[in-house]
Order: structure tokens, then sequence, then C-alpha cells
């Protein structure tokens, strides 16, 4: 299995998706929406989107440009690759039984938008977890 190349792919994909998702407060209205929350609570939303964001940036990077720590021996690459499959089974599971999809945008365009972010979300969480599987039990 070329697990070098998957590993560059899936960063490059978590790169792609933190630089598509600088679209989504525009999209979603985040500024209007959070405007009616407290000051304290519209502070704390930003702060964990940015982190958020911060996250998928730094996946993407050590995907991308160090693909070798990730692959190779020593018990750090099975505790990134282990957060990492975390990260993203977390956010597949939020993403298929807690949003609430009766409030999403209409068209066709965030349906397919949706469905294109699971396969990259499973993806990850899939990929992820193999090497984890593949560090733990060789």
């Amino acid at each position: 299995m070329p697990w070098r190349q998957l590993l560059v792919l899936a960063g490059m994909g978590q790169l792609a998706l933190a630089v598509g998702s600088l679209a989504i407060p525009r999209m979603l209205h985040w500024r209007e929406e959070t405007k009616r929350l407290s000051p304290l609570t519209r502070q704390v939303f930003w702060t964990y989107a940015g982190y958020i964001w911060t996250s998928h940036v730094a996946f993407g990077l050590v995907s991308v440009g160090l693909p070798e720590a990730l692959l190779g021996p020593g018990a750090l690459a099975p505790c990134a690759t282990g957060f990492i499959a975390l990260w993203w089974s977390v956010r597949v599971a939020l993403q298929a039984w807690c949003f609430d999809r009766s409030v999403r945008p209409p068209g066709a365009l965030y349906a397919v938008a949706e469905t294109a972010l699971m396969v990259a979300f499973v993806g990850c969480a899939l990929l992820y977890s193999i090497l984890t599987l593949r560090h733990l039990y060789p």
C-alpha cells in the first residue's frame, strides 16, 4: 500500500479543507448569527473556530511535509496518527448523528458539498486509524 502517497494526499485534502472553510463564516452568516450571543460566548465561539481551523492546517502540513515521521518507528507516530484518527472519527459521528440538516441552506450545492466533506472525513478517519493500528500491531 502506498502509505506515504496516501498521507500526502490526505494532507493536501486537509489543507484544501482549511482553505475552503474560510468561506463558511460568510456562507452561513456567522457574523450575523453570533451577534445574538453574549460577548464572551461569541469570543469563545471564534476561539474554538480558530483552534479547529489551525488543527486542520497542522494535520495537513504534517501529513504533506513529514509523512515519514508519521510512518516511522517510535512512540510519537502512533500518538499523532491516533489523535488525528480520533479527531476525524468524532467529526464523522457529529456530522452523521448530531447536525440538524433541516436548517442547512437549500440547494444541490450544499448537499453535494456535505457529501464530499463526509467522504473526506471518513477517508481521513480510516487512513489515520489504519496507520495507528499498523504501528500498534506490526
